[in-house]
């Protein structure tokens, strides 16, 4: 139950293995990187899983996902001007509920982060085959298009992508930024235009019955879409590589948040009112068939494809980084090796911890379907995020001179509804979920007490 004082946190900023990580991103692109992680296979994949749950509603039940990933995000942004550092909210657990709590907070993270840049990567070899069917008359065979149990033997596009966002992660992340604006502006663009194109197609009668599942299908639905909002707190994962932390954390977590919900639940409406909600089972490239079937014609559902295949490559980009960020501070604390927070001194960016995540997620979203990685990601999320809610209450009731240049409005009951929302969540997601959570968690606690306990940072200078 030892903690480690904020003070210590954030003065350890930045310090890796033989380097330390370099100040060069501004409050846009603080907010490009969490739009990034977050805007993309939500939208582009998980919509057609979460349709037939919730039929026409399943805008309500993208406004019940924004409203607990909103409650946690006020306590993200709180904490995250309070605390900049790169650990999100494994360090602010630290801080205020004891290392064996940040360890399994890191070990959510490490299934938020690591796992879902697997889940996103599964979904881009989807609207890749659909850019290479209206391009050039081939798809890529299913044998190497689908992991094992869909009907294939390996993922390919999902392995190639997580290298290519490998190999731009090693640039420095100032570089990596830049990418990332420019796939970020590609993929908003591409969603207005959707929206634009749809319109035109809109029935009415496609929005009744409106909930034909009644409140749980727009409860289960909006458990599975809660996948889609996970990333908006990437920017918390940059606090030692930002240039004013205290201030644009803060600022870039409410506006990613703000700017991804709108456009999903315009998309979302857009979507099941030019297109049966029975059709969409089964779709993963859902708004591509839309834009062909309003237009009459395949070249709009190119132009569509061809977003997404950006839209989903950005969060495979944004989310990685996140990640790497992540185990960058855990191993700096002694609980993971130390090849984590070795910098290399040119770049200024963990070059040993980008190539071994990326390997890692490689080989998961080659073999591992996208189904049970999204629901397994969700749930360790939320985990994570009902923490955070914990944490500031913690912090503000055993530190309340602690300067904070963000407050969570209506406090207590602000991050008491967040932790609320998120264990409403948990509860809505199927047993099975909580079955891989619980394994995870077992696995994540033999970890720590056979490695962590005795490695880490604090316990060694007791000795």
């Amino acid at each position: 139950m030892r903690r480690k004082p904020v003070e210590q946190l954030v003065a350890e900023g930045g310090q890796g293995e033989g380097g330390a990580l370099k100040r060069s991103l501004t409050m846009w692109q603080l907010t490009m990187i969490s739009i990034g992680a977050t805007l993309g296979t939500g939208i582009f994949v998980v919509l057609g899983e979460a349709t037939p749950l919730a039929g026409p509603a399943v805008a309500i039940s993208f406004v019940i996902a924004g409203l607990t990933a909103l409650f946690s995000a006020l306590s993200y942004a709180e904490l995250a001007g309070s605390i900049p550092v790169s650990g999100s909210s494994y360090s602010y657990s630290y801080a205020t509920m004891g290392e064996v709590i940040a360890w399994i907070c890191g070990w959510c993270l490490v299934l938020e982060y690591g796992v879902s840049v697997a889940a996103v990567a599964v979904g881009w070899g989807e609207y890749l085959n659909e850019l290479l069917d209206g391009t050039i008359g081939v798809t890529i065979p299913e044998a190497v298009s689908a992991p094992l149990g869909e009907g294939g033997f390996i993922n390919l596009p999902a392995l190639v992508v997580i290298l290519l966002a490998m190999v731009f992660l090693m640039g420095g992340a100032k570089e990596s930024a830049r990418v990332n604006t420019i796939m970020v502006v590609i993929k908003i663009a591409t969603l207005v235009l959707f929206c634009a194109i749809g319109f035109m197609g809109i029935k009415a009668g496609n929005y009744a019955p409106l909930a034909p599942l009644g409140v749980t299908g727009i409860s289960a639905a909006a458990a599975t879409l809660f996948f889609s909002y996970i990333g908006f707190d990437a920017a918390s994962t940059a606090g030692e590589e930002a240039k004013n932390p205290k201030k644009d954390l803060p600022r870039a977590i409410m506006l990613s948040l703000l700017i991804v919900t709108v456009l999903y639940c315009l998309v979302a409406l857009v979507a099941v009112g030019a297109m049966p909600w029975q059709d969409f089972e089964g779709t993963e490239a859902a708004l591509a068939q839309i834009m062909k079937d309003v237009t009459g014609h395949s070249f709009w559902g190119v132009v569509l494809a061809a977003g997404a295949v950006v839209a989903i490559a950005s969060v495979v980009f944004a989310v990685l980084y996140g990640q790497t960020r992540i185990l960058f501070a855990m191993s700096r604390d002694g609980l993971v090796p130390k090849v984590f927070a070795r910098v290399n001194e040119r770049t200024g960016t963990p070059k040993a911890n980008v190539v071994i995540v990326s390997l890692f997620c490689g080989v998961l979203a080659a073999f591992i379907p996208l189904g049970e990685l999204a629901n397994a990601t969700s749930i360790g999320t939320l985990f994570a995020f009902a923490l955070v809610n914990v944490a500031v209450v913690i912090l503000r009731y055993k530190r309340p001179e602690m300067p904070r240049t963000f407050r969570v409005a209506l406090f207590p009951v602000t991050p008491i509804l967040g932790f609320a929302f998120c264990a409403y969540m948990m509860f809505s997601l199927p047993g099975k979920t909580w079955v891989y959570f619980g394994g995870w968690m077992v696995a994540g606690l033999v970890i720590y007490f056979f490695y962590g306990l005795r490695r880490s940072s604090l316990a060694t200078a007791e000795k």
